[in-house]
């Protein structure tokens, strides 16, 4: 493939193929740096880190509380070109065992299934940009730990000025893309829009009725109304947070249905009530990300993302 790694046929299959080398075969030394710029940027959720050598001790932390991950990747929904650099997002399904003590508590020995999906910024063989979400919050809950019980103990130890990611903290990268104008990504963005503006009579008109939604902490859940509250639940949360669309995807391809990717944001005050309990005042960002799939009744498959550890530990530390 023009301007990346000659092993591999195409885009998805370098994203796909850089992941199970780096993680599963252990190439932190070497591979990092050879995939990874000098100074990437990576934000998540939780904070933003720069430069490969934070995001490989990272990667090393994880993999000593899970030495067993796998991380199957679904899905790769990109765009651009190779001479400009390519998006990709990608949707990944993690299996691994809490097999010592680390990030999420004493080692508990049990078995976690849990999404992430990373957006990645890649030129001449190298990631530059990184917006990475892990649903934490399902892990933290297969693990066994109530989920403010463990906020609370995490946000000791955060630091203020990394920790958690928020806009004022954000740099501009070398990624200034806002993805395709494909029809399937504006169909999408269409639909998170009008949710956003409370229009919620548009689910039975867009999705469709079979619909299956995998949604934070680890929900697999199926039919409208339960699509309609998790959209409710979150919008309620922030009714007057501002819902931005930071990037959009859609994509047509052989043997697969059409596609869509989008990355947004909720940022403003928690003043309703929702997912997130009684109104705080707290000031909150939201990092979203959701895939879609589309058939002939409608949207017919939807992954959606954020992490919701994140956004409790910014409504516990404003409430102290």
């Amino acid at each position: 493939m023009k301007g990346f790694d000659d092993r591999f046929a195409d885009f998805p299959g370098y994203i796909l193929g850089i992941t199970e080398e780096i993680w599963e075969n252990r190439g932190l030394g070497a591979r990092m740096k050879a995939y990874y710029h000098p100074d990437v940027i990576v934000r998540m959720p939780g904070g933003i880190s720069f430069g490969e050598p934070a995001s490989t001790a990272a990667t090393m932390s994880t993999l000593v509380e899970f030495p067993d991950r796998v991380l199957l990747g679904e899905d790769v929904i990109w765009s651009g070109r190779p001479e400009v650099g390519m998006l990709s997002s990608h949707r990944i399904l993690s299996t691994a065992t809490h097999t010592r003590s680390g990030m999420f508590g004493p080692a508990t020995g049990r078995k976690v299934t849990y999404r992430a999906i990373a957006d990645c910024y890649a030129k001449a063989n190298m990631i530059s940009d990184e917006w990475l979400i892990r649903d934490n919050a399902a892990i933290v809950r297969q693990l066994g730990f109530d989920i403010e019980d463990w906020v609370r103990e995490r946000m000791a130890s955060l630091d203020p000025e990394t920790q958690p990611f928020r806009p004022e903290i954000d740099v501009q990268g070398p990624y200034t893309g806002q993805g395709n104008d494909n029809q399937w990504g504006a169909a999408f963005a269409d639909l998170l829009n009008r949710m956003m503006q409370a229009e919620f009579s548009t689910i039975p008109d867009q999705y469709d009725r079979a619909i299956q939604a995998d949604y934070p902490g680890g929900r697999t859940v199926h039919g409208w109304a339960e699509v309609d509250a998790f959209w409710l639940g979150l919008r309620a949360s922030f009714p007057s947070a501002t819902f931005e669309i930071h990037h959009q995807i859609g994509m047509e391809e052989p043997n697969m249905p059409p596609r869509a990717a989008i990355r947004w944001s909720l940022t403003g005050r928690h003043d309703g009530w929702g997912c997130f309990g009684a109104p705080s005042g707290a000031q909150v960002h939201v990092m979203g990300i959701s895939h879609a799939e589309f058939g002939p009744r409608g949207l017919r498959r939807e992954w959606t993302l954020y992490d919701e550890t994140a956004i409790l530990m910014q409504i516990l530390a404003q409430k102290g």
